[in-house]
C-alpha cells in the first residue's frame, strides 16, 4: 500500500456513489402510464366481444364445399352466359 490517501479518496468515493445510487426519488406516478392502462382494459375487454363474435361465424371446416371439379364450374358459366346472350339477341 503505496498511496494510503488514494485508497481512502477512492473507498470514500465508492461509498458516495453506492450511496447516491440508493436514494431514489420517489416517483411520481406517470399520468401515461394511466391512459396506457386503460387502454389494455380496453382492449382486452374488445377481444373479448370479437372471440364471442366470431365464435357465432361459420368455420371453414362446416363450410359448404365447392365444388370439386373446376371445369365443371366453368362450362356451367359458360352455358349460363351463352343463354343469356341468346335472349338479349331475341329481343
Amino acid at each position: 500500500m503505496r498511496r494510503p490517501w488514494a485508497w481512502v479518496l477512492g473507498v470514500f468515493a465508492l461509498l458516495g456513489f453506492l450511496r447516491r445510487r440508493r436514494k431514489t426519488t420517489p416517483e411520481v406516478p406517470d399520468p401515461r402510464a394511466d391512459e396506457l392502462r386503460r387502454k389494455l382494459d380496453e382492449s382486452r375487454s374488445i377481444v373479448e366481444e370479437r372471440d364471442e363474435f366470431e365464435g357465432a361465424e361459420l368455420t371453414v371446416d362446416r363450410a359448404e364445399p365447392a365444388p370439386e371439379d373446376p371445369e365443371f364450374r366453368r362450362r356451367a358459366v359458360h352455358e349460363s352466359a351463352r343463354t343469356s346472350a341468346e335472349q338479349m339477341r331475341r329481343r
